[in-house]
């Protein structure tokens, strides 16, 4: 199993996610962060104040899945999320040694056994 991040522009979240979907990936988790790259600083106003702002404002989904499928999801998220500018995010990708059912205790093989036909 492989685990993947990817950081991407709020904007791009729903047509990431209905591309996803499209592929059979329904299993996912999204938080709100913020963080910095190579996009430039931006400027903003706070009760008649300016400011810089530094850190941007992006979606990080994560999904865990089997092996063979993350060069599959690789590409349908840089798909969906891509603008061709600085600020359009990254893609991790990390290996899932193990994983288990919080209610059962028991390991979780949910993943590979939906991608195997097993339900």
């Amino acid at each position: 199993m492989k685990k993947i991040e990817a950081i991407i522009r709020p904007q791009k979240l729903t047509e990431t996610i209905k591309q996803l979907k499209d592929r059979g990936i329904t299993g996912f988790t999204v938080s709100q962060v913020v963080g910095r790259g190579q996009e430039a600083d931006g400027k903003g106003v706070y009760r008649g104040q300016n400011y810089k702002v530094t850190l941007h404002p992006k979606v990080k989904l994560e999904i865990v899945l089997s092996d063979f499928m993350v060069d599959a999801t690789i590409e349908t998220i840089t798909r969906a999320a891509q603008t061709g500018e600085n600020g359009d995010g990254k893609i991790y990708v990390y290996p899932i040694l193990e994983a288990f059912n919080i209610r059962t205790g028991e390991p979780d093989t949910t993943v590979d056994d939906l991608i195997r036909g097993k339900e």
